[in-house]
Parts: structure tokens; sequence; C-alpha cells
């Protein structure tokens, strides 16, 4: 039996985390994280995560990715362009044997995101690219996928990826399902704690009835940290997964300790280097 939560996709590179890392390590900890699969964005963060998983060896599983949005946030922030992923590549081979997943990786197809055919046609170059990568070297994919939910999931079954988590999932409940079909696993963060706070109940009902038709068996926990907490405005932490926990298992009627074992045991069957380079 897995005792303890993975957090499936948090960035605790970020600079959001700088000033107290210890601290949030440690609330981690007492809340009973017991792996971080640590995602990047940009290749500057690569050094950073491989940094963490040398001081926190028995928690810390790093990811190389590039994300489909990059240059922070803001008016800077712009599609992945072909060229950003030549920096990263040779990374991904010199560093192989430690990285668990290829993440953040995937399709953002948000109209002020990636307003042009060109935008998107970068994104899918680059995704397309990195889901090779994870095929030559054995690893999962760990994807975003925000207003592209159905491309993704296609382009993954034609590029023949079996072992993949869509994060944050928002996409339609059939187009979860065809995810299924190809034993993707999806993953849910805080946030979706949210819509019970807002006026919104039409977001709630959706997003209710996606996670009741996600068998659990296809269900991770995840934060996103330190965004897509309970509140906006604040910095989430890996220790808020047990919200998600809870969350998921209001929403399916079973006990939040059946959905942290069931999506623990998910996780490592998704990501079975976390298992075989903890020391616990």
């Amino acid at each position: 039996m897995e005792d303890g939560f993975v957090d499936c996709h948090c960035h605790i590179s970020a600079c959001e985390f700088e000033e107290d890392l210890e601290d949030v390590i440690q609330r981690s900890r007492e809340a009973g994280v017991k792996t971080l699969v640590a995602v990047t964005e940009e290749v500057g963060e690569f050094d950073r995560v491989l940094q963490l998983q040398e001081r926190y060896p028995d928690l810390v599983a790093p990811c190389f990715g590039l994300h489909p949005l990059q240059g922070g946030e803001g008016p800077e922030r712009r599609s992945v362009k072909p060229q950003d992923l030549d920096a990263a590549l040779p990374q991904f081979y010199k560093h192989r044997e430690r990285l668990v997943a290829i993440g953040e990786i995937g399709l953002d197809f948000t109209p002020w995101c990636s307003p042009s055919q060109q935008d998107r046609d970068d994104q899918m170059c680059v995704f397309i690219k990195q889901l090779h990568v994870a095929k030559e070297l054995d690893l999962p994919v760990n994807v975003h996928s925000r207003s592209a939910a159905k491309v993704a999931i296609e382009t993954m079954r034609e590029q023949g990826i079996s072992r993949a988590l869509l994060h944050n999932f928002a996409g339609k409940p059939s187009v979860a399902l065809e995810g299924v079909k190809a034993g993707y696993l999806f993953s849910f963060p805080p946030a979706v704690c949210r819509n019970q706070q807002t006026t919104d109940l039409y977001i709630t009902i959706q997003r209710d009835k996606l996670i009741k038709q996600i068998p659990l068996e296809h269900i991770c926990l995840e934060t996103d940290s330190p965004a897509l907490g309970l509140d906006k405005h604040e910095r989430n932490e890996p220790r808020n997964i047990v919200l998600s926990c809870r969350y998921i298992a209001d929403v399916k009627g079973v006990s939040p300790e059946t959905v942290q074992l069931i999506t623990a045991e998910n996780a490592h069957r998704l990501f079975p280097k976390v298992k075989a380079n903890m020391p616990y």
C-alpha cells in the first residue's frame, strides 16, 4: 500500500518559493506529501530542478519540458518556437537517468495566448518533438492542454504515446474518456474547490461531471503550485494537495483515504522511476 501523497505536477523550482523553500518543504512533509513531481516551463529552470533533487533526494522527482507558452507572465508571454527547443534537447539526453517524465509540455490555444495559426503550428511542432523525446527515453509525459484538450489527446494517440498525465484537465467528459481509452491519467489542483465559493454554478457542475466520469484508476492529485490554489491571489503550496483529495473524494462518494491511496498507486504506475529512485 502507498503511504502518502504524490503531487504529480508542481513548480517547486519557481522563484515564488526561493525565500522560504525550507518552510514550504517542511509543511509539505507534515501534510503527508512523499513525492513532488517537479515540472519545468523553460530551459532556464532545468538546473534548478536538478539542484533541488540533490537537496531533497527523497522528495523531488525532476521533469524537463518546454511549456507551450514562454517568456514569463504579462505582455512578454508568447507561444513557444522550435528554436526554443534547441538549447533544451541536449539537456534531455544528458540527464535522462535523473528524469521521471518529460514535462510540462503541451498546447495552449487560448486566443489571447496564441492568436495566430503560426503560434499554434509552432506549439504543435515543439509538442510533437518533445513527445518523440519521451518515447526515445521511455518516459511518460506531463501535459498542459488549455483550450486544446481534444487536439492534445488526438496528437498523443497519433504519436503512439501510452503514458501521459493531463494536468488541470478542463475538457469535456467525452474528450476525457477518449484519453481514458488511451490509458492516460488526469489530475486536478486545489483550484477545483474555488468554484464552490463563487456564483459560477455552471463551472462547478461541469467539473464535477468530469471528475465523476473519469474512473478513479485514471486520476492523480496535483497542486500546480505556486498557481491554482484555493485563492487565486495567494501562493499555492504542495501541502494543499489535501484539498484536491478531499474534493475528489466528495464528488466520487468515497473516503479521502481511498483517493489518497489509489491516486498514489496511479502515480507510481505512471511514473515508475519515482518509486525506483526514491530512497524510502
